[in-house]
């Protein structure tokens, strides 16, 4: 039975130990040579149960420990309770990585944790069916000499993993992956490889669909506008006239709308590389300002152009033009009569922003979110009457997307509003 170590109670036995060789040394009249003899006999004991503690931890298969008295109990003790708990964690470790393996195996995704070195620690069954990776014989390989892709060993070498990447499986190259990749612990990642096949299948067919609708569509609505166009006007039939007036309006809409789906269309088809052309934007914008007048005419806005003409980009021209265009004719259109616009195209700190900003109604907090949604409208009876497609944020958001931007939306009810974006100080060119 186990009792609580006492130092007390150890100290008095080995005084009434002492003392026993001390009255013995003190009959024999040799106290000395007692008290020496039962001090060697002491060491000669520890020096025994140091032995049989030896032998229990190396050599003996038996758990439970051999049956001692006094101090040496109590370290047997310790030492038995120290293994015990040690075993049960040891068992509840087991049972944690059991888990976590088969609930690793039941991931719809491939998963791979590599370290520092992009060396694979481990991966789950769908990275050796879907990456084609071998375990355990590829363990301690480079990730990279296994998923040889030229855009992923960029990606991976790129470290910047804010974003996934879409490339073709190692596999099966008519499926798509996308990977994600994320830092953990101690310098290690881990990757998550997703089949996104059937996703980008379906969003190559709604392109498809859009620009062979939008280009089909172009031709009828051409026909039907011409012959608007030149039918007489009916003065006797006040009726006939409105009636022609009202589908010439509806037909120019139409028109304006395919317009929008065909450039829409078309940026997200680019493939044009944003560092290989120099955009003048002073020299555009001071275009555009020109055109935002001819279209203020009958707004009388106060239009306000700050433009710093030393700043030039690299992006697509036609892109840009379009984001901007959007931007600034949006305010003009719903900003209320007499209002002030102020376009600005100026540095902030390193970078390039540019920003319109308008003293219009404003928009409510709960449709910023959903304002670059196509087709959506924030007051569909106000953008009916000013022809508005619900596209052209829509066409902003993937412009910025391609030049690794985004649209900044700042409003508030009765206090104006305020879109911008930010290029990175890596798009700016050599001043003109």
């Amino acid at each position: 039975m186990y009792y609580p170590f006492s130092w007390l109670r150890s100290a008095v036995r080995l005084l009434a130990y002492l003392f026993i060789f001390a009255l013995v040394g003190l009959y024999m009249d040799d106290m000395l040579f007692a008290v020496s003899l039962g001090a060697v006999g002491l060491l000669v004991t520890n020096y025994w149960q140091l032995y049989k503690l030896n032998r229990w931890l190396w050599h003996s298969r038996k758990m439970s420990p051999p049956t001692v008295s006094g101090v040496w109990e109590h370290i047997y003790e310790g030492i038995y309770y120290l293994q015990r708990r040690n075993r049960n964690k040891r068992k509840e470790l087991g049972e944690l990585v059991k888990r976590f393996r088969e609930g690793s195996e039941a991931l719809p995704d491939a998963a791979v944790v590599v370290d520092a070195k992009a060396c694979i620690i481990w991966c789950n069954r769908l990275a050796r069916l879907e990456l084609g990776l071998k375990w355990p014989s590829d363990a301690g390989r480079r990730l990279d000499n296994l998923i040889r892709h030229p855009d992923f060993i960029a990606y991976f070498h790129a470290g910047d993993f804010h974003h996934p990447i879409e490339v073709p499986a190692p596999a099966n190259p008519s499926k798509t992956f996308e990977y994600r990749i994320m830092p953990y612990g101690d310098e290690h990642l881990l990757l998550i490889a997703r089949d996104v096949t059937r996703v980008s299948q379906l969003e190559e067919m709604r392109k498809d669909f859009v620009a062979n609708v939008s280009h089909e569509l172009r031709t009828p609505l051409t026909v039907i506008s011409g012959y608007l166009e030149i039918l007489p006007e009916e003065r006797e039939n006040p009726l006939l006239t409105k009636a022609v007036k009202e589908m010439s309006a509806q037909t120019k809409r139409m028109q304006s709308l395919i317009e929008d789906l065909l450039v829409l269309s078309r940026i997200e088809a680019s493939s044009e590389r944003i560092y290989e052309n120099v955009v003048n934007m002073p020299a555009m914008l001071r275009q555009l300002e020109k055109e935002a007048a001819t279209l203020n005419k009958e707004k009388q806005h106060s239009i306000h152009f700050h433009i710093d003409d030393t700043l030039t980009v690299f992006g697509v021209e036609t892109e840009l033009r379009s984001a901007c265009s959007n931007l600034v004719f949006n305010a003009v259109h719903y900003t209320p009569k007499g209002g002030e616009i102020n376009v600005y195209w100026q540095r902030e700190h390193d970078d390039v922003r540019f920003a319109v900003v308008d003293n219009g109604d404003g928009i409510e907090e709960s449709h910023l979110a959903r304002l670059t949604e196509r087709f959506y409208r924030v007051d569909k009876a106000r953008s009916r009457k000013t022809g508005g497609s619900g596209l052209g944020l829509s066409i902003v958001k993937h412009v910025l997307s391609h030049h690794n931007s985004h649209l900044e939306i700042e409003s508030s009810l009765g206090q104006g509003s305020r879109f911008s974006f930010l290029l990175d100080h890596e798009l700016i060119a050599e001043q003109v």
